[in-house]
C-alpha cells in the first residue's frame, strides 16, 4: 500500500470522518479545487467543523469553521459521522460514553448545517438534542432484528447501562424511561444516506457474536429539524460478513456512497487499545485489530436473507488501526486518521 500524508493542525485536535465537499460556492470561497470535511473529536459541534482542501496550485491546508448552534451552544460533544442530503451537511454524536462509561446525553445529538453558508461566514448550526430516543429506536430495532448479537459483558453493562440509569434516575431525567437494562451501549462512528432518504448507522459497538460490523437503517432524520418535529425510526438492522478476521469483531469507522449505487466503508477495532477501555476489558478480540477498507451493497428487495450484507475487501489498510475516514473521489481513495493533536489525510 502506497499513500501519501498531508499533515495539517486544526485547533490543536484529532478528527473524524471525511466528507466531500459539493458546494461550488464554498470550494469558489477558498479558491480550491477540492475540499472535504472532518469533525475534530473535543468539543461542541459548533467549534469541531474543519475544511481540509486543495488549492488550485495543488497546496493542502486546513481551515477552522465557526459556527453557530444559538440556545445549543456548548450543550454537545464528541461529534462522529458527516453525510450530505438535499444541501445539508449532518453531523452525527457518537450517542456512545467515556471509554469507562456512562452513557453522555450530550453525545445524543444530531445537527445540521447548509454547505453554501460555509462561503459566507459564520455558519448557522441546527442542533437537535434526542436524549436518547435514538438508542432506543435502534435497541429495539435490534432486539427484533433476526441477528445475533455479542452480549455486552458485565463491566459494560454496569458502566454504560445500570450507572446510566442511576445517575438518570437520581437527577430526576426524563429520559431515564428511554433506557433498559438489557439494552447495548450504541457507538455511532460513520452514517451515510441513501437514495431513498433513510440513513444508514455504521455502529462500532455493538456487534454480532462473530465479530461482524453492524448498521441500522433509520427514517426521518430531516424530520427531526422541522417547525413541528417528528423523532426518527428504525427500520432494520444488518451485518456485513465476509470481512472480519477469524477471532476478531470489529465495527464500523466511516461510511460512504458509492457511484455504481452500492457503498465504501472502513471497520477496524472496536475500541483504542491502551486508554482504559471497559469495552475492550470484556472483549479484547476487538482491540488489536487493523483498518480494512470494504465495499457492500444493500440487498435487493425479496432478497432471502436481507439482514445479511457481503463484503467485498478493496484495501487492508495494515499498519493503521485508527482510520477514521474515508472518500473516493475520481478513483482516488482518501483516508483521514485519528492522530493526537493533528489531522493526518492520506491520499491513496
Amino acid at each position: 500500500m502506497t499513500l501519501r500524508l498531508v499533515e495539517f493542525v486544526v485547533a490543536g485536535n484529532e478528527a473524524s470522518d471525511l466528507l466531500p465537499v459539493r458546494s461550488t460556492a464554498l470550494l469558489r470561497a477558498y479558491g480550491a479545487r477540492r475540499g472535504f470535511w472532518t469533525v475534530l473529536d473535543e468539543g461542541p459541534v459548533e467549534r469541531c467543523l474543519a475544511l481540509l482542501l486543495e488549492r488550485e496550485d495543488g497546496e493542502w491546508t486546513a481551515r477552522h469553521v465557526f459556527a453557530d448552534a444559538g440556545p445549543e451552544n456548548g450543550r454537545t460533544e464528541d461529534g462522529e459521522a458527516l453525510a450530505h442530503h438535499d444541501g445539508w451537511v449532518y453531523v452525527f454524536g457518537s450517542h456512545f460514553g467515556s471509554k469507562a462509561g456512562p452513557l453522555r446525553p450530550r453525545r445524543a445529538f444530531v445537527a445540521r448545517f447548509r454547505e453554501d453558508d460555509a462561503a459566507t461566514g459564520l455558519v448557522p448550526v441546527h442542533v437537535v438534542r434526542n436524549s436518547f430516543r435514538l438508542h432506543r429506536a435502534v435497541n429495539d430495532a435490534l432486539a427484533g432484528s433476526p441477528l445475533t448479537l455479542l452480549p455486552p459483558g458485565e463491566r459494560v453493562r454496569a458502566r454504560f447501562i445500570v450507572e446510566t440509569l442511576a445517575r438518570g434516575t437520581a437527577r430526576e431525567k426524563r429520559w431515564v424511561s428511554r433506557l433498559a437494562p438489557g439494552d447495548l451501549p450504541l457507538n455511532v462512528e460513520a452514517a451515510a444516506f441513501t437514495p431513498a432518504g433513510t440513513v444508514l448507522l455504521g455502529l462500532r459497538f455493538p456487534v454480532t457474536d462473530a465479530g461482524e460490523p453492524i448498521l441500522v437503517e433509520i427514517a426521518g432524520v430531516p424530520a427531526m429539524f422541522a417547525a413541528e418535529p417528528a423523532w426518527p425510526g428504525a427500520l432494520r438492522a444488518y451485518a456485513l460478513t465476509g470481512v472480519t478476521p477469524p477471532g476478531k469483531l470489529t465495527g464500523f469507522r466511516a461510511i460512504t456512497p458509492t457511484p455504481d449505487g452500492g457503498y465504501a466503508a472502513v471497520i477496524g477495532s472496536i475500541d483504542a487499545l491502551g486508554k482504559g477501555s471497559v469495552l475492550l476489558d470484556d472483549h479484547p478480540g476487538g482491540g488489536d485489530v487493523t483498518s480494512r477498507h470494504v465495499r457492500f451493497r444493500l440487498p435487493a428487495a425479496g432478497s432471502a436473507d436481507a439482514s445479511r450484507l457481503v463484503g467485498e475487501p478493496v484495501r487492508d489498510l495494515a499498519p493503521f488501526h485508527h482510520v477514521e475516514g474515508l472518500a473516493e473521489v475520481d478513483g482516488r481513495a482518501f483516508y483521514v486518521t485519528d492522530e493526537d493533536h493533528r489531522v493526518a489525510l492520506w491520499v491513496g
